[in-house]
């Protein structure tokens, strides 16, 4: 049997921009201008510097940059540490489907890469980003169980490998044995996502590294693998278990997955956005305040319970809590919103949210789909005896139920505004503009340029 592995690399190395539709050309822009905008933010988030700081040990170089500090790094350094601020705040979009941040890694590696080699079209970093987010989205697409390993991370590496072979010209065999390289170095343990750890993001960031460093290996030779993906020891024996790839191989290039992408409205884990959704819908119909509610009970698919049904408690830190549906309910209740500053640790820390978060409790509904995120339900008791419930079968953000473009614009201009280094509103309206006219930019570095302060 033929390895799955050189389907996915025909796919990537015969795909040319004119193979990709309109719809897919548009969601691909509007959604690398939100990776932007939360890999600005990010660069405010925990651990930054001293990442960046602790990547120098390994080595200096001037390839490419850092987003919003500029400062300057080899190429897979670069990729890391961009990858890891998209992701950090838990802002970044997603496919529901694959469970999948599946943009993350492939920009961050893509405009590493140009950076590296001097210069990149718009119509070509469109290209490499579409092709990497539908070799990610299929393979998420494909596993039959639930989440084992840390699904971002892990197919984020093959997107990444993807986007860099298209600038490079990989053939398809050169490509099979990046692929393979990569999948050497693969990395995802879901226990920091158990944990509420940072390193969940981080791990997005050493799949995107790991992909610049195979995909160089690659291209100087060196040996690879035949049975990447449905060999004994493959990716789907050992990463997802259980597997169906006939009808992702019968649609690749037909379904284009980044049309399938949803925004993040929220910071925080996608799976806490249907509790957040119908929290903040009963609020707004109820004027809920915190002295109002009794309890709360939230009613969710095994997989959300699984990834963001932890318990509220008084030591929580910012990951934990952006992944706490409890305490992500609790600040819709009493805000009526839910934007960065409640994950600071003032917020994180109040003692009214927290103890409201408390009586809040999670449990899981019959929905069969291990990777599931939704139909979720909110249900309020009240003091006096009320009882309120909210359902949500279609999360916000989701492309049926999507943002608005006026909605995702503000969402980028914040994040901006509230980078490490703010950037301006010039800077940043200036980069709106190049992303919605991303075809006709002869050079993809003035993205960066405009991503950096100053």
């Amino acid at each position: 049997m033929t390895d799955a592995i050189h389907k996915f690399a025909k796919f990537v190395i015969e795909t040319r921009f004119e193979d990709i539709p309109e719809d897919a050309r548009a969601a691909t822009k509007k959604f690398i201008l939100d990776c932007f905008g939360v890999g600005m933010i990010g660069s405010s988030g925990p651990w930054v510097t001293e990442l960046i700081k602790t990547q120098s040990l390994w080595g200096q170089g001037n390839d490419a940059r850092i987003w919003n500090s500029g400062d300057r790094v080899p190429t897979p350094t670069a990729a890391m540490c961009n990858a890891y601020q998209i992701h950090n705040s838990e802002f970044d979009c997603v496919h529901e489907g694959a469970v999948a941040h599946a943009m993350t890694a492939v920009l961050p590696c893509v405009l590493a890469e140009a950076e590296r080699r001097g210069g990149m079209t718009g119509q070509e970093l469109i290209t490499t980003v579409a092709i990497g987010v539908d070799v990610a989205c299929n393979l998420g697409l494909a596993a039959k169980t639930g989440l084992r390993f840390f699904r971002p991370g892990t197919v984020g590496l093959f997107a990444g490998v993807a986007g860099i072979s298209i600038l490079r010209g990989f053939d398809q065999e050169t490509l099979t044995r990046a692929f393979s390289i990569g999948y050497a170095q693969l990395s995802g343990t879901m226990q920091p996502h158990t944990e509420g750890s940072m390193l969940l993001g981080m791990q997005i960031g050493f799949n995107a590294r790991n992909a610049v460093v195979a995909c160089d290996m690659a291209e100087a030779g060196l040996a690879g693998l035949q049975g990447v993906l449905e060999g004994p020891f493959g990716y789907f024996s050992l990463i997802e278990l259980e597997y169906d790839l006939a009808d992702i191989l019968a649609n690749i290039g037909k379904i284009w997955r980044v049309t399938e992408m949803a925004h993040k409205p929220f910071p925080s884990g996608r799976a806490t956005h249907g509790v957040a959704d119908a929290a903040l819908l009963l609020q707004k119909e109820h004027n809920l305040t915190a002295d109002q509610i009794e309890s709360a009970t939230l009613t969710m698919p095994s997989l959300t319970k699984h990834l963001v049904g932890r318990p509220a408690h008084d030591a929580m830190d910012v990951n934990y809590a952006r992944l706490c549906s409890p305490y992500v309910a609790a600040v819709a209740f009493m805000k009526g919103e839910i934007n960065i500053p409640d994950f600071h640790e003032k917020a994180f820390r109040d003692p009214v949210t927290v103890e409201l978060a408390k009586r809040i409790s999670v449990e899981a509904n019959d929905n069969p789909d291990p990777n599931a995120l939704s139909p979720v339900e909110v249900s309020v008791t009240l003091k006096n005896g009320t009882v309120l419930r909210q359902g949500v079968e279609i999360v916000y953000g989701n492309p049926e139920n999507a943002m608005t473009r006026d909605a995702w614009l503000e969402k980028f201009h914040k994040n901006a505004a509230g980078a490490a280094k703010p950037i301006s509103r010039e800077k940043a309206d200036a980069m709106v503009d190049l992303v919605d006219h991303l075809e006709d930019l002869d050079d993809v570095r003035i993205l960066v340029d405009n991503l950096v302060a100053g």
